[in-house]
């Protein structure tokens, strides 16, 4: 063999080598980030299947008329909150409207305190004086539930405006209907936002139905991520039934804005199971569009194919978080039942005055 024939080898040894250790780290990456991602789609499943309980609880409770006014379910959209949420970076606020409960689970309120306040208890959220549209947690970045349809987008604006003042990185996630969407102030904001590239984050859920009127009844554009091109903001549509493609479209939106671009606009299509409230029969819709929905994009149903086409060994801990998640309903069912409601000195206390 000649010297150079033996160098060759050399050089072919060491590169082999070098492949075999770099496709030994690449597939321990991958194996590291499938890891993730199950127990990512496993603490997602948690997540949603606590709004479901939840939200099948609070009507349960509402039919026996331990909550009273309005009181918006999200049965059927656990995706849009999960998803959005699990997409923050710390920091980030999120503010949203009526149909609020999801969110705030999403951000890490406690069950007890979301239910207690729905039924009007001094334990509850907002000490029972919120009720269902009306739920805050700043300390975990959550400014509401907000009962003004399109007030969302205004006061998130502020959130945005506040953030782009103090520098600070944090991106508003402003969530509000396709409804609110045809809202004059919803432009307002849009004007604004981009002139002064404020980090906003627009976030329209379109369950097809403003209260009982379909979009194609309501909207000469339809297609809602388009409303902010005038403006300057790009858009895009999003399966709001897929909660993996909820957490990537908004994490790659939030990249966008936290990176000094300007507002961005997804809109999440989603559908909602039950009326716009618990007082809408949902009579404008033909009951086998609701089950149809159900039988092929159910948010829930399509994480757990997920999950099991992923490792289906991971069945028994699934049904060890439906347990879990029940046994945490039931808990803070109980809880808001026991409750006092708040006296009537307690009126005045924790009101704001200037």
């Amino acid at each position: 063999m000649t010297p150079r024939a033996c160098g060759a080898g050399s050089r072919a040894a060491s590169a082999g080598a070098a492949r075999s250790t770099d496709e030994g780290r690449d597939r321990l990456r991958r194996e590291d980030v499938m890891s993730q991602t199950l127990a990512t789609l496993l603490a997602d499943y948690q997540q949603m299947a606590l709004i479901r309980r939840f939200e099948e609880e609070a009507a349960r409770l509402y039919g026996m008329g331990l909550i009273g006014g309005f009181c918006h379910l999200s049965i059927g959209q656990e995706a849009v909150a999960v998803g959005v949420v699990g997409a923050r970076a710390p920091g980030d606020q999120v503010i949203t409207s009526h149909r609020d409960h999801g969110y705030a689970l999403a951000c890490g309120m406690e069950p007890r305190a979301v239910m207690a306040e729905l039924t009007g208890r001094i334990g509850g959220a907002s000490r029972g004086k919120g009720g269902s549209m009306h739920i805050f947690a700043p300390d975990q970045d959550f400014y509401g539930g907000h009962g003004i349809v399109g007030a969302p987008a205004s006061l998130g604006s502020g959130l945005a405006f506040a953030n782009r003042y103090r520098s600070n990185g944090r991106v508003a996630f402003v969530v509000f209907g396709e409804g609110a969407a045809n809202q004059g102030q919803v432009y307002e904001c849009f004007n604004m936002a981009a002139l002064w590239r404020l980090p906003a984050l627009y976030i329209i859920e379109n369950n097809r139905y403003a209260m009982g009127t379909a979009v194609e009844r309501s909207a000469s554009e339809p297609r809602f991520y388009r409303r902010g091109l005038s403006f300057g903001i790009p858009g895009e549509a999003v399966d709001g039934m897929n909660v993996v493609a909820v957490r990537e479209a908004t994490a790659r939106a939030a990249r966008h804005v936290r990176a000094g671009e300007g507002p961005y606009l997804l809109e999440m299509k989603t559908y909602r199971y039950r009326g716009h409230s618990m007082s809408d029969p949902a009579r404008y819709r033909p009951r086998d569009e609701v089950e149809r929905v159900r039988r092929r994009r159910d948010p829930i149903q399509q994480l757990k194919r997920l999950v099991l086409t992923r490792d289906p060994d991971l069945a028994t801990e699934l049904d060890d978080i439906d347990k879990t998640v029940q046994q945490r309903i039931e808990d803070a069912s109980a809880f808001a039942k026991a409750s006092p409601e708040p006296p009537p000195e307690h009126l005045l206390r924790d009101i704001y005055s200037a």
